[in-house]
C-alpha cells in the first residue's frame, strides 16, 4: 500500500508544544459533550435542555483543570533570579552559610578552552580569597559580621556587573527579596582587567572592604530621620569666587561667621552622639561625659574651630583653595558629625540632584547644597588621602589643625564630582543603631 508522504514541518518550541497539547486536551474533552447532545437531539425540550446543562458541567470539569495546569506550568519555569544561576550547583566555601555560583552567562557567547580556562580561573580566584578570608575570619570585622547576621545569600560571578546607570562595578551588593539578605556579585572581566586573576592574595582586601555594603545594604530596619534645620538662603552673605580670593584671612573667618548666623550648620547627624564618650584629643582614650549633650557640644566646638581654621590660613588657600572656596561661596552648607557603627569611611560629602538646586544670596546663585560628613570615631582606612597625618587616631580625636586639613581634603578632592554625579544627601547613609 502506498501512503502519501507527510511533512512534519519545522519543530515546535517548547511553548508550541505546551499550546498544542493543551489544545488537543480540550478537543478530547468536548467529545464526552458532544456524544450528550447527540444523543439527546429528537427528545423534548426539556429534555434537551437538561442534556446541555449536563454537558456544560463535564465539559468545565474536563478543561478547567487543563487551564489551571497550562497556567501553573509556566509559573514553575519562571526564573527565580535574574543571575541565571538557578540551575547552576553551588560550590562550597568551608565554613560559610553561602555559596559561590557561575552565572550560566559567564562565557555563554564565547568559544575555546582559553574562555573556559578564564571562566575556571575565575572562579577559583573568588573560592581561594573567600578561603583564606574564613581562615582568618576575625581579622575581617565586616565579613565576620556578615557572617554572624547571615547576612549574605549567595556569591555569584557574572560576565560583567554594572548599576543601573551603566557604571561598570567590579563588585556589586543587590537586595535580594529575603529580609536582611543581599546577593554579591562579582565581575568576571573585572577580574581579569584590574589584574586580580589567578591572584586571591590581592583580591581578599577589596574583597573584604565590600562587606560593610554587605551589612549595610541587609539592614532593613526603619531608618532614624535626620533632624531637619532651619536655613536662610535667600539673605546670605554668599560671595563670588574672585572676591574671596581678594579677601584676607581675618575677614574670611568674619564672613563665614555671618554664615553660620544664615545657613552653615554642623549637626550631630541623627543624634547619634548623645550621652557616649568622647575622645581626648591627640590620643584613643575616652573620657564620660558630665552631661549627655557635653559630647555632642565638644565635636561641635571642636568642627566649628576646624572650619574656621580652613578659611583662615593661608595654606588652605595655597593648598585646598576649593574647600575655601566652598565654604564662603554658598555650597556647603552643613558639616555633620555622626557615630555610624556600620560604615568605614571617615569623611564623605554628599551633594543634591541638579533638579533639587536652589537660589541663594542677593545674586539668586543657583547652587547644589552639599553637607560634609564626618564618621566622628572612625580612624582614616591606608587608602584615604590623609591617612599619613592622622597618625592612626580616630576623627574625634584629631587636633583641630589635622582636622581642619582632613575636612579640607575631602572637599577638595570630592566636592565637584559629587556635584557632577549628583549624589542626594541622604544617600548611601544608615543611622546608628
Amino acid at each position: 500500500m502506498n501512503h502519501k508522504r507527510v511533512s512534519l514541518g519545522p519543530p515546535l518550541d517548547s511553548h508550541s508544544y505546551r499550546t498544542a497539547g493543551t489544545r488537543q486536551d480540550f478537543y478530547r474533552a468536548l467529545r464526552p459533550v458532544h456524544a450528550i447532545l447527540s444523543h439527546a437531539r429528537g427528545r423534548c425540550w426539556s429534555n434537551r435542555f437538561g442534556a446541555f446543562i449536563l454537558g456544560l458541567v463535564m465539559w468545565m470539569v474536563a478543561v478547567i483543570p487543563l487551564a489551571i495546569g497550562s497556567h501553573k506550568g509556566s509559573e514553575e519555569h519562571h526564573v527565580v533570579s535574574d543571575t541565571g544561576t538557578e540551575n547552576s550547583v553551588g560550590h562550597i566555601i568551608e565554613g560559610a552559610p553561602f555559596r559561590v555560583y557561575l552565572s550560566e552567562r559567564v562565557g555563554a557567547d564565547e568559544k575555546g578552552s582559553q574562555v573556559q580556562a578564564r571562566v575556571e580561573a575565575s572562579l577559583q580566584t573568588v573560592i581561594g580569597a573567600f578561603n583564606q578570608m574564613m581562615e582568618n575570619r576575625t581579622d575581617y570585622a565586616r565579613f565576620d559580621e556578615a557572617l554572624n547576621k547571615g547576612a549574605l545569600q549567595k556569591v555569584i560571578i557574572e560576565p560583567k556587573v554594572v548599576n543601573r546607570e551603566g557604571k561598570e562595578f567590579l563588585l556589586l551588593v543587590a537586595r535580594t527579596s529575603q529580609p536582611n539578605q543581599v546577593n554579591l556579585i562579582i565581575s568576571a572581566s573585572a577580574l581579569e582587567e584590574e589584574g586580580y586573576l589567578n591572584h586571591p592574595d590581592q583580591l581578599v582586601p577589596v574583597l573584604a572592604r565590600e562587606f560593610q555594603w554587605v551589612v549595610s545594604k541587609s539592614d532593613t530596619t526603619p531608618k532614624r530621620q535626620a533632624k531637619v534645620l532651619p536655613s536662610d538662603p535667600k539673605h546670605a552673605p554668599i560671595k563670588t569666587n574672585q572676591e574671596i580670593a581678594a579677601m584676607s584671612g581675618a575677614d574670611r573667618e568674619y564672613l563665614l561667621q555671618a554664615l553660620f548666623r544664615t545657613y552653615v550648620t554642623t549637626t550631630d547627624r541623627y543624634n547619634s552622639l548623645e550621652g557616649q564618650s568622647y575622645y581626648e584629643t591627640g590620643s584613643t582614650t575616652r573620657i564620660s561625659p558630665a552631661q549627655p549633650d557635653s559630647t555632642t557640644k565638644l565635636y561641635d566646638i571642636r568642627v566649628r574651630e576646624a572650619l574656621q581654621t580652613i578659611v583662615r590660613e593661608p595654606d588652605f588657600q595655597e593648598k585646598t583653595p576649593k574647600a575655601v572656596r566652598s565654604l564662603l561661596n554658598g555650597k556647603i552648607w552643613n558639616v555633620a558629625f555622626a557615630d555610624i557603627h556600620n560604615r568605614d569611611w571617615a569623611t564623605r560629602t554628599r551633594v543634591v540632584p541638579k533638579e533639587q538646586s536652589i537660589t541663594a544670596g542677593e545674586q539668586n546663585k543657583t547652587i547644589q547644597p552639599a553637607m560634609i560628613l564626618i564618621n566622628i570615631h572612625r580612624s582614616a582606612a591606608p587608602d584615604d588621602p590623609f591617612y599619613a597625618e592622622t597618625n592612626g587616631l580616630p576623627m574625634g580625636a584629631l587636633p583641630v589643625d589635622t582636622l581642619a586639613r582632613v575636612i579640607a581634603r575631602e572637599i577638595q578632592d570630592n566636592i565637584t564630582e559629587k556635584s557632577m554625579r549628583g549624589h542626594v544627601a541622604q544617600d548611601e547613609l544608615s543611622a546608628p543603631q
